[in-house]
């Protein structure tokens, strides 16, 4: 059945019209990579800080307040383009595994984000629990780290 909603997606009208177009795709993909970046830099400021990296005269609650709006705005981009990149090639991205890795991790880093994540940034115990918080840390880092090559090999498989 999910196979069959592929198929009918690639192949409708618009969709074939964009996905024809010598433009549209590299446009497309060029601002996904965009929001992969501001994602980046909001998950490596915060994280790092998390580590005892960095912005140590800050804490790291105000650092994590701020990023978050960045870390909003950039997934916001990145859902966006990803649909408009997955309704392209559908069919394709059905049978690549690598695209179910990404889709999987993504899943499972918005919620440690918005939940283990975010309780720990934002909370008073970051130095005085430094083993927790660069736990946390480096689980974020390492799941953002899957999306980010489960979408390199999604272009390369």
């Amino acid at each position: 059945m999910l196979l069959e909603f592929c198929r009918w997606l690639q192949y409708s009208a618009p969709l074939h019209a964009m996905r024809d177009s010598p433009i549209f795709f590299p446009i497309v993909a060029t601002i996904h990579l965009m929001g992969l970046a501001i994602i980046g830099g909001a998950v490596l400021v915060v994280d790092l800080r998390l580590l005892g990296f960095g912005l140590r005269h800050q804490p790291a609650a105000v650092i994590a307040q701020d990023a978050e709006r960045w870390l909003l705005r950039g997934l916001a981009v990145m859902i966006a383009t990803g649909i408009l990149l997955f309704m392209c090639f559908a069919t394709k991205y059905y049978y690549l595994t690598f695209f179910w890795v990404k889709m999987a991790a993504l899943f499972v880093v918005i919620v440690f984000t918005w939940s283990v994540h975010r309780r720990v940034a934002m909370g008073q115990d970051v130095d005085t629990r430094p083993l927790r918080s660069r736990l946390v840390a480096m689980t974020s880092l390492l799941l953002w780290t899957i999306v980010a090559i489960g979408g390199r090999y999604i272009g390369f498989p």
